[in-house]
């Protein structure tokens, strides 16, 4: 049986997106834990990191400074696909990248979402408008 291999970007539009409110109410966030950019996308607010300050700190696992294949998968593909495996090994994770900055690479590099299975979406959104990078 042939496999099809489809692009990063058909991955993405095939994935059926669930609303960043429900994501926030599932990982136990308050109302006031986030600022909402529109239906998908939240960022955290300075107030969670207060409410939470008393907690336990959990275990933390840092991606950084590895080489990008030629396609572009580097550290946001394995820190996405990271999260994603000890998801399914029952832990409970949670994964942070920085937001991200396409600048003069203009996406030849990738544009920090990860890549193929492995993504956060809503990757054109994230990539041309959370930051405000291509307005600037």
């Amino acid at each position: 049986m042939e496999k099809t291999i489809c692009s990063d970007l058909e991955i993405a539009q095939q994935t059926v997106l669930r609303p960043i409110r429900e994501i926030a109410d599932r990982i136990g966030l308050q109302e006031e834990d986030f600022d909402t950019y529109g239906k998908y996308k939240a960022k955290l607010t300075d107030g969670l990191l207060n409410r939470l300050g008393t907690k336990s700190d959990g275990k933390l696992i840092l991606v950084t400074a590895i080489n990008p294949t030629a396609a572009g998968e580097g550290k946001s593909t394995v820190t996405v696909g990271l999260g994603q495996a000890l998801h399914r090994a029952n832990h409970k994770t949670m994964i942070c990248l920085r937001e991200p900055s396409l600048g003069p690479t203009m996406g030849l590099k990738g544009g920090a979402c990860g890549g193929g299975y492995s993504q956060v979406l809503p990757m054109e959104e994230i990539n041309l408008h959370f930051t405000g990078d291509m307005h600037a």
